[in-house]
């Protein structure tokens, strides 16, 4: 449906969606990082530009079939307004700088699909919600540190076992390296799936206000800007949550950062394979936990994982709520 929107407008909710995307790369370059931070492996700065790299670098090595399911997967787009798209957007966005503010590493993903869930049932009651990609996100709500979880542990296990013969100098170097490159994969990993959230918000929109027809295409000129603007938000930092990801869930060294990482982008990169708009967050939190119930259980700080994990499942209805709010606020005018 071609809803009429002024030019200024439509450039103002697309600039507010690039606003999420830097947002969501401020909010969790913990995610990409974390783990090189807490290890000493890079200094903090070098470590920020080079997980920017590699979110930037997403745009070569991953498809788009995250944005496709976020575009028409979770709300019917034939119900998708600009009300609708800004009221999601505010939604995630207020969570965000919530749990930024509370160092938790809450999910930017799904706090934008909250948002754009709330602002679609307030627009059009539930029969617009889309049953299959929102059951897929909602399942990978749970599946996904699950699966990160077992893959770190095993990891742990197996990378042991091979280095059991090999002097602590040798392997603590070869685990630097290992390290290294495994946190360039996540760093891949990160922006391939988070910034092709925001990339399905700008071409449903688009397509809502009538200045894209056809087949559901993400224009090339909406996929560099994601990426830009999602790099520039990892630049940026987000340190409270880098503290509570690196230091206070589990001590790591680069034995367990390179079974973390590694394990976190095989999640996100299946999940972005099939798809799926997975919690980059939730991934790499199960793969640092798993590494560290890996050596002992009493290595964790559980009272820690349990509040991240409560800050999980209340993300989608918190947002929701909001985003129905300011939907709601729009229709005043």
């Amino acid at each position: 449906m071609d809803h009429t929107l002024a030019l200024p407008l439509l450039i103002g909710l697309v600039a507010l969606a690039l606003a999420f995307d830097f947002l969501n790369g401020l909010h969790d370059a913990a995610n990409a990082i974390a783990t090189v931070v807490a290890t000493r492996l890079l200094s903090p700065v070098v470590a920020v530009l080079f997980a920017a790299a590699g979110n930037f670098a997403a745009y070569w090595f991953v498809g788009l079939h995250v944005a496709e399911t976020v575009g028409k997967g979770i709300v019917s787009a034939d119900t998708i307004t600009p009300a609708v798209v800004f009221g999601a957007l505010i939604g995630a966005m207020f969570w965000n700088v919530v749990t930024w503010l509370k160092g938790i590493p809450s999910s930017s993903s799904h706090a934008l699909i909250g948002g754009l869930l709330g602002a679609g049932i307030a627009h059009g009651g539930f029969g617009v919600v889309e049953s299959s990609g929102t059951s897929k996100t909602v399942i990978a709500i749970v599946l996904s540190p699950v699966i990160g979880f077992a893959i770190a542990m095993a990891l742990m296990l197996l990378t042991s076992w091979c280095f059991r013969g090999v002097g602590p100098r040798a392997s603590n170097g070869a685990f630097k390296s290992l390290h290294l490159i495994s946190s360039a994969a996540y760093s891949i990993s990160h922006g391939g799936n988070d910034a092709q959230k925001t990339m399905g918000i700008i071409t449903v929109l688009l397509y809502s206000t009538g200045h894209l027809t056809g087949d559901f295409a993400v224009p090339e000129w909406v996929v560099l800007s994601c990426y830009t603007a999602i790099a520039l938000g990892t630049l940026s930092g987000g340190w409270k949550i880098i503290k509570t990801m690196g230091t206070r869930l589990t001590k790591l060294n680069h034995h367990s950062g390179f079974c973390a990482s590694t394990a976190g982008s095989f999640v996100v990169f299946g999940a972005s394979a099939m798809g799926i708009p997975v919690s980059t967050t939730h991934a790499i939190t199960g793969s640092v936990v798993g590494t560290g119930a890996a050596r002992r259980s009493s290595a964790v700080r559980w009272s820690v994982a349990s509040r991240v994990i409560v800050a999980w499942f209340i993300t989608i209805p918190a947002s929701a709520f909001v985003g129905a709010l300011f939907y709601g606020l729009t229709t005043l005018f």
